[in-house]
């Protein structure tokens, strides 16, 4: 047995003691003992508990690896997300005024994948433990939104009907203004006959959309998603925020970082989370890789009232970046996936664009393209952490970003 101290949290939420060995569900300041295993510490009991260490709220914490930190406090997790962000741009030489967390409360996650395995008895459905193909089971999950709970005997019916016990299918369930949104991946083949069936369970279900292996099975009434003043139909399995106060908090620091202008572009744009709403006072461009994306962006803006202009391109921003002499426009919105936008950014850089507005999933990737848009002339204004995945290592931000 070996005893350390916990010295740090690492961006995935283990404590970090010295070697660097890495322990799980630890915090800083916190002794633990256990069997040291390459750079893991094995059989972990803390001797001496951190103040800031609580009561996990969900009994499903150690055994679902949905959750990293439920045994953290909400105090010290606001903080140690904020100090991520700062402690990335610090390694670029930036800082950069911190507008106080958005976190999003418990019980709000409005999208889901759960993994399901057809068995002998039935199927179980839920969440992977952590580092691990085994499906845990989580009836009384404290992140998603009461009405996915019922979503999951339904997956599990799906699993039974379509599943292999040999492997695992994937079920995105979301949430939207006609109920349940259901996109299935791995299942067996679609045939005649079990298309039928698929189609009979959308229906007994009561489900908004069945979607199989990307074929829509049934819709029996649009699945809605409201952006603005704009109604959306994602494509099946499309990105959504996960929580509706997340994508406030970030719409809100998007359409802060906008002060003035009447033309902008929203580069990742997506569906339109923030190009629809910002069309209500300016014309927007949303450009975006996804064609069917688009495709419910641009259906989204034509059945709405009182919006602007919105054009739409599909372009691959990372192969094909929108050159500084094309970005004729007042302000940018760029959204980019986790590796960030380093090519689109040396073009924002290059530009006259006089506001950027800009979202991130990773504060390591946003630092670095914070620092080229610096380099070129930009002042970063403010940097607002969201927190819309509650108890996890996730971080999100959105940032302002002006021209000298």
């Amino acid at each position: 047995m070996s005893q350390i101290l916990i010295q740090r949290l690492g961006l995935h939420g283990d404590g970090i003691a010295d070697g660097p060995i890495y322990v799980p569900m630890t915090l800083p300041t916190e002794e633990v003992t256990g069997t040291i295993d390459g750079d893991r510490l094995r059989d972990m009991r803390i001797v001496t508990p951190s103040g800031d260490r609580v009561k996990p709220p969900c009994r499903h914490f150690k055994s679902c690896g949905g959750c990293q930190l439920q045994h953290a406090s909400d105090g010290f997790l606001q903080n140690w997300k904020v100090q991520v962000v700062e402690t990335a741009l610090s390694a670029h030489g930036l800082e950069a005024e911190m507008l106080p967390i958005a976190t999003s409360p418990a019980s709000t996650r409005r999208r889901a994948v759960f993994s399901a395995r057809r068995t002998k008895k039935g199927a179980t459905v839920g969440f992977h433990a952590r580092a691990s193909d085994v499906i845990s089971e989580i009836p009384d999950c404290q992140l998603l939104d009461p009405a996915l709970m019922p979503a999951m005997p339904i997956v599990g019916e799906l699993a039974r009907l379509g599943g292999s016990r040999k492997g695992e299918i994937s079920v995105t369930v979301t949430l939207s203004t006609g109920g349940l949104d259901v996109a299935v991946r791995g299942g067996k083949e679609l045939d005649g006959p079990f298309l039928s069936v698929l189609a009979q369970e959308c229906e007994r279900h009561k489900l908004a959309r069945l979607t199989w292996d990307g074929e829509v099975v049934a819709t029996r009434v649009p699945p809605y998603q409201h952006f603005g003043a704009a109604k959306v139909v994602p494509p099946p399995g499309a990105f959504l925020q996960a929580t509706p106060q997340g994508e406030s908090a970030l719409l809100a620091a998007v359409e802060g970082a906008i002060t003035q202008g009447n033309k902008g572009v929203d580069l990742f744009a997506g569906c339109g989370t923030f190009t629809l709403p910002l069309a209500a006072r300016a014309q927007m461009h949303g450009v975006e890789s996804e064609r069917d994306m688009l495709k419910a962006l641009d259906g989204g803006w034509r059945m709405a009232e009182g919006l602007k202009h919105v054009s739409t391109e599909a372009r691959d921003l990372f192969r094909n970046p929108i050159i500084a002499q094309d970005l004729t426009y007042d302000f940018a919105v760029i959204d980019p996936p986790r590796a960030g936008a380093e090519a689109q950014v040396h073009e924002l850089a290059a530009s006259k664009v006089a506001e950027i507005a800009f979202v991130s999933c990773n504060p390591v990737t946003f630092a670095r393209d914070a620092a080229i848009l610096v380099a070129g002339g930009y002042d970063l204004e403010w940097v607002q952490v969201v927190d819309q995945f509650r108890w996890s290592s996730h971080i999100e931000l959105a940032a302002q970003f002006v021209r000298k």
